[in-house]
């Protein structure tokens, strides 16, 4: 059975060339099932709007698999403890800091890191020279949550503007259990 991933991105959309629209291309190519909607206002986001509309994606999408980038990661934080969900996987790359500054999202901060991600299998990806999160700052929250990391050398964001036009580590993550569940039953 095709699990259903769902994709959030974070401020001004993910659009091609980011790594998160060859993602969901290539969930298409192995028969995944994908939802990678656009939160309204996506250069000037509201919190309530996209609360809002994550809640009710996630009530109409129901995904075993979720992939945050940047901001979305923020509304996860915040979002994750009002939904009744419990996912496969949770991939969380490039969270911003606690106390980001960028005038346009001012709304999501500050938050705290849920002592609940509601998902089985969590990993958070950071850069050495992400301008919106430090390594202490993403090892400190990787420390909060609890969960597995990934350390990119010099990506930056982790986005088109610093080179990634794909990220096949993602990719191989959430096929990597597919894989093994496959070689069980055949």
């Amino acid at each position: 059975m095709s699990k259903k991933v769902l994709i959030l991105h974070g401020l001004n959309g993910s659009d091609y060339p980011h790594w998160q629209a060859h993602l969901a291309a290539d969930l298409i190519k192995e028969n995944y099932i994908v939802s990678f909607p656009s939160f309204p206002n996506r250069n000037n986001p509201s919190f309530s709007q996209w609360k809002e509309s994550l809640k009710k994606e996630i009530e109409h999408f129901n995904p075993q698999i979720v992939i945050c980038h940047s901001l979305a990661n923020i509304l996860w934080f915040h979002v994750c403890d009002e939904l009744d969900i419990k996912l496969d996987k949770l991939m969380l790359v490039a969270p911003v800091r606690k106390t980001c500054d960028v005038e346009e999202i001012k709304e999501f901060f500050p938050y705290s890191a849920p002592k609940d991600l509601k998902a089985k299998e969590v990993i958070m990806a950071a850069s050495t020279n992400d301008p919106y999160m430090s390594l202490d700052e993403a090892v400190q929250l990787q420390q909060e949550l609890n969960i597995g990391m990934k350390i990119m050398e010099n990506a930056g964001h982790i986005n088109a503007q610093s080179g990634f036009g794909k990220l096949d580590c993602a990719l191989d993550w959430i096929k990597r259990e597919e894989e093994c569940e496959e070689s069980k039953n055949s």
